[in-house]
């Protein structure tokens, strides 16, 4: 749950924010944008903490890639997350409408998903930290096909309810975390959509599937709720063009109930693939990714343990087609090495 904070705290935090988004109404948004990029900058350089483990995450991720572009890549991924919670968060409620959303919102390749919309068929949405994850939402319901996403509620109440009121500005409805469940059933039984920001890490008892060659705790709530009501999930993201305020909104894949009906193991397919989807977008431009947060946090009870990947597990892998043998060798062998690491520390 959220936590208690003094009121002081609450509101200085509140109207500070509320200032600078203010500030930032005087000059034009390209002078934000670059004025938001620079503050990421100075963060990535201040915040050591910060920097390494984005940098430590883009080179688990891209082996290849020189320390250069791994430290140019990271910083580029701060100042474009500042960008989205200084400018882009503010202004898109006054930009993004039902007359003016083309000026700003491509729609690029969406195979058809709005075939789909339009029929009015249930769906589950889901992204990542990618790109603007509210902006995809946000523009689906300014043209007419409202949905609804959780989330989980900030610790300061006041900025919670702005925030909020920002988020549900043009129809989306944001369901908090908390009792969520009962109402994720009921829209999807009524034949609604409903979304999910879905790289979080899950926790010791998540679902750990590949991501980036690394195995990563999932939710498994996503999966269940798509084969109980036999929904498709649609893997979509908006993806900054330019460095402007400007986007292309995607679909990555849309995994049908045929599609799993058939797997050995139904909940572990939809789960590996739907993170396959989420790795495409990021690959697709990498700066945009929020490399910071602790995706790879958790892990697997066998790496815990200090043993080795368990041959389930690795049965398992062998039946994700798009999988090759040498990305499951590459797979098993990181998460060996962990096991490994952890159970010599367990023994000194």
């Amino acid at each position: 749950m959220a936590r208690n904070q003094p009121a002081i705290v609450v509101w200085s935090q509140y109207l500070a924010l509320r200032a600078v988004a203010g500030f930032m109404h005087c000059f034009s948004v390209e002078q934000n944008l670059q004025t938001a990029a620079d503050v990421g900058s100075l963060f990535y350089r201040f915040s050591p903490r910060h920097q390494q483990r984005a940098k430590r995450n883009i080179a688990l991720s891209f082996p290849t890639w020189p320390a250069e572009r791994v430290a140019e890549v990271a910083e580029r991924s701060l100042r474009h997350m500042f960008q989205l919670f200084m400018v882009d968060a503010v202004i898109m409620p006054r930009r993004i409408t039902a007359s003016s959303w083309p000026s700003y919102v491509r729609i690029g390749p969406l195979r058809g998903l709005m075939d789909r919309l339009v029929r009015g068929e249930p769906l589950i949405f889901l992204t990542g930290h990618f790109g603007n994850w509210e902006l995809l939402g946000y523009t689906l319901a300014v043209i007419g096909y409202p949905l609804y996403a959780l989330a989980r509620p900030l610790d300061n109440p006041l900025l919670n309810r702005w925030v909020m009121g920002i988020r549900e500005a043009r129809g989306m409805r944001i369901i908090t975390k908390w009792g969520a469940t009962p109402i994720l059933q009921g829209v999807l039984e009524s034949g609604g959509r409903v979304a999910f920001i879905a790289d979080q890490n899950a926790g010791d008892q998540g679902l750990f599937v590949p991501f980036f060659g690394r195995l990563a705790s999932s939710y498994k709530s996503i999966g269940l709720l798509a084969m109980r009501y036999r929904v498709p999930i649609v893997a979509g993201f908006a993806r900054r063009l330019d460095g402007r305020f400007k986007y292309e909104l995607t679909c990555a894949d849309v995994i049908s109930p045929q599609d799993w009906v058939d797997q050995p193991d139904p909940l572990f397919y939809i789960t590996a693939r739907y993170n396959r989807a989420m790795e495409q977008m990021i690959r697709s431009a990498p700066d945009q990714y929020l490399w910071v947060h602790r995706r790879w946090k958790s892990r697997p009870r066998h790496e815990r343990l200090g043993r080795p990947v368990p041959s389930r597990l690795i049965a398992k892998l062998h039946s994700l087609p798009w999988l090759t043998q040498t990305d499951i060798d590459l797979i098993v062998q990181r998460s060996n090495e962990a096991a490994r690491e952890r159970d010599l520390t367990a023994r000194h």
